[in-house]
């Protein structure tokens, strides 16, 4: 059960807090709960940027221990967290103690996997720092790295303690990142609230943004407590990521590429289910046009060659929703109307990238 007010959001797993309550919370959680030991996994940009506010924030901060690991996509695999599983160790981490991860997607994805494997599963807490993980990554327990570059395919789901979203931390960001992270909160409008939808759409700049952000993970939180093992529900939530892992995936392993966001793949990628949406489960002409329109004018687009395209539907054949061989997509009836366990005809996806082509 999930109870929201106007700042906090309370579920039965854990707390989401938000700005000035968030690290009061935090406060509260360390006078009251023991911890043997705690450690805070950053990267060198949130040590350089964050960490800071942290220690001025947080009462006995000074005598954590920080972990730090190389920032970016290509860093989030088991060499990372056997490095940090050896820190933890090194440091007689035991399984009374924390982890706090604070950073953006990767940090709070891997931090979250390294904690509930350290001696079978230690206690964490997400502080994400970019808007991508504010919305999406930090929140619902979904832990895990990367296998090579294919996206989270080593992973469990648990969640945190709590999960601390603090919007100042958004003023260290470049534009390009909060861009990819507008993209996850415009695909909450687009699965489940055709108002919210609109009113991104409005959305020119990214100052105050905290109503939007709280907008976004109580979306989330609704679904992740229906389901939180992503039995039926759940899956809505990787509209666009079909499609869009495989396109982030693949320019993460090209030396001929420049690499994409997160956010950026999914934005192409929910242009192209948008159209696979038209073709086969009713989406109208005019809302197709309107979700087109949108992320185009918003994110440009990117060129794909034919091999390009071969090579990314390859990369369909390990995507996590599949089973028993097929291929599964999440596609829209209707803005607002998702349709889980969709299976798509390989000549479809092709025209899928030929519709993209054309914008």
């Amino acid at each position: 059960m999930q109870r929201t007010d106007k700042h906090s959001i309370i579920t039965s797993e854990y707390a989401v807090y938000f700005n000035t309550l968030a690290f009061q919370a935090l406060n509260e959680h360390l006078k009251k709960i023991a911890y043997s030991k705690i450690f805070i996994l950053v990267d060198e940009n949130t040590k350089r940027h964050c960490l800071p506010l942290f220690f001025q924030a947080v009462s006995g901060s000074k005598s954590m221990q920080i972990i730090e690991i190389v920032s970016g996509e290509a860093n989030k695999n088991i060499s990372t967290c056997l490095n940090v599983w050896n820190t933890l160790s090194d440091f007689d981490a035991d399984r009374k103690s924390l982890l706090i991860n604070l950073g953006g997607g990767v940090i709070t994805d891997l931090g979250g996997f390294v904690a509930s494997t350290f001696k079978r599963g230690i206690k964490f807490i997400n502080i994400p720092s970019t808007l991508l993980a504010m919305v999406d990554a930090s929140v619902g327990g979904k832990t895990g790295v990367d296998l090579g570059a294919l996206k989270n395919q080593i992973g469990v789901i648990n969640q945190p303690e709590m999960v601390l979203i603090v919007t100042d931390f958004l003023s260290t960001l470049e534009p390009r990142q909060l861009q990819s992270g507008f993209a996850e909160m415009l695909k909450h409008g687009l699965i489940l609230d055709p108002q919210y939808w609109k009113i991104l759409n409005k959305v020119s700049d990214f100052n105050g943004l905290d109503e939007s952000i709280h907008k976004s993970v109580q979306i989330k939180n609704h679904v992740v407590m229906k389901d939180p093992t992503e039995l039926n529900l759940r899956k809505v939530l990787n509209f666009g990521h079909t499609l869009g892992h495989a396109i982030e995936s693949y320019f993460l392993d090209s030396e001929s590429h420049e690499l994409l966001l997160h956010g950026e793949a999914i934005a192409i990628g929910m242009v192209m289910e948008a159209y696979l949406s038209y073709k086969l489960t009713g989406l109208p002409e005019n809302e197709l046009t309107e979700i087109t329109t949108s992320f185009v004018g918003r994110y440009g687009k990117v060129e794909f060659l034919n091999d390009d395209i071969k090579q990314i539907l390859s990369l369909l054949k390990f995507d996590k929703k599949n089973s028993h061989g097929n291929i599964n997509f999440v596609l829209l009836e209707t803005i607002g109307s998702p349709k889980i366990d969709v299976r798509v005809p390989e000549n479809l996806l092709v025209e899928a990238f030929a519709y993209y082509a054309e914008q």
